[in-house]
């Protein structure tokens, strides 16, 4: 598998002073702690917003179920999926098979966890996937042992093509990556301009990964005479389309941009002076409230001159309440049926000091309030990070498509 980065961490270890030799109890927990695996961008387009950071994420939720729960046993692996539908389903099918991991996290490639969610169904394992996007994981392609944490193709661009289209913004041409997840976010966003009563006039379909040069879609867009331009990309490739626009004056013609799936590391990327003005959707801001700043300062702790990202957010979110239901059914259960794990996620409401309290619907989504934030010009910004203006909260019941929307088998009619 090539240069494949791997870890393995060991983040709480039986009874902190020893334990007793003939304690059988003890012996279980030993020789089968609960394995978790996140399975992640490390160097590639979605690194910054996923990656090194999303262990990072996990790690300290361990760390924290670990002080309530010392006897059990909890280990932590990585790996680096390559962007590569392929690479990410051997690695999986590896750490199940032959490692003992009981969840997958992460998986910034939506067809690869399509294909990892029809795999932990078949062997009864559990996924929750916070880097993929794609609205179909928890759709057509919904399934018993997996869940979607964070955000999807669905509410990301829903406010921001709401304010938008209001704003006078009401002809649209994309530019979208060429797999999955872009159709799915372009499929979604150009759903809601029609809605709305706009229109779209076309879009460019960009090769994905590898694709850094984007002037020619940006042409394209610009020749369309349509006033929005819509980035249907994430990580890297919105970071390379916003900048090229600013380069080209775009936005000086009057062409607004709307990034549909713009995460706070891509607005680092883009700079305030490029990227100021922009619209965007998150669930997650570092410096939303007390408790997200206190989570930041742990996380700079670990990734020093850096803030978490919303993935990085979700996972610890996501682990803390697999670890609930680790704990509420013994580790044994847990092993032994993810499905019943996943049961018992969806019965329960969720409560972390991240994204607060919410739950997990019956196809899987897990659903909190959204934020429909501006990017500050770099006047407005007073330290690293500081970039976004809060301008509405999205509440959780209208931030997700509705349940029976989905196509979703598990949903009853």
């Amino acid at each position: 598998m090539g240069q494949m980065f791997r870890r393995r961490h060991v983040l709480a270890a039986g009874f902190a002073g020893g334990f007793a030799a003939g304690s059988s109890r003890s012996a279980r927990a030993q020789a089968a702690p609960i394995k978790i695996g996140v399975l992640t961008d490390m160097v590639g387009a979605y690194a910054a917003n996923t990656g090194p950071g999303s262990v990072v994420g996990a790690r300290l939720a361990i760390e924290d179920f670990a002080k309530a729960h010392p006897r059990i046993k909890v280990e932590l692996v990585s790996a680096d999926l390559q962007l590569k539908p392929d690479v990410a389903v051997a690695i999986a099918g590896d750490w199940f098979n032959n490692q003992g991991v009981d969840l997958i996290t992460d998986v910034p490639l939506s067809s690869a966890a399509f294909a990892i969610g029809d795999m932990v169904k078949a062997k009864d394992k559990v996924a929750i996937f916070t880097g993929g996007a794609s609205a179909d994981i928890t759709g057509k392609h919904c399934g018993p042992n997996h869940l979607h944490w964070a955000y999807d193709t669905w509410c990301m661009p829903h406010a921001v093509v709401d304010a938008t289209v209001k704003d006078g913004g009401d002809t649209w041409y994309f530019i979208t990556a060429d797999y999955a997840f872009g159709h799915s976010l372009e499929n979604d966003a150009a759903s809601f301009v029609v809605a709305a009563h706009g229109k779209v006039l076309g879009q460019a379909l960009a090769p994905f990964p590898g694709t850094t040069d984007f002037s020619s879609y940006l042409v394209q867009a610009q020749s369309s005479g349509a006033k929005v331009i819509g980035f249907a990309n994430g990580g890297n490739d919105t970071v390379n389309c916003i900048k090229q626009a600013a380069e080209f004056g775009l936005q000086k013609t009057g062409a607004k941009i709307a990034g549909l799936l713009f995460l706070i590391h891509d607005v680092h990327g883009v700079g305030l002076q490029a990227a100021q003005g922009v619209l965007l959707t998150e669930p997650f801001y570092w410096n939303l409230n007390e408790h997200t700043r206190a989570f930041t300062k742990r996380y700079a702790g670990r990734m020093p001159n850096n803030v978490p990202g919303s993935v990085h957010a979700a996972q610890y979110s996501a682990v803390t309440h697999y670890l609930k239901a680790v704990a509420a059914l013994g580790v044994d259960k847990a092993k032994a049926s993810g499905r019943t794990v996943v049961e018992w996620m969806k019965a329960n409401p969720t409560d972390d000091p991240l994204f607060g309290k919410g739950l997990v619907r019956t196809d899987g989504r897990k659903i909190h309030d959204m934020y429909l934030f501006e990017v500050k010009s770099p006047a407005q910004s007073k330290m690293p990070f500081d970039y976004y203006i809060t301008k509405r909260v999205v509440p959780a019941a209208q931030a997700f498509r509705p349940l029976d929307q989905g196509g979703c088998p598990l949903v009853r009619s």
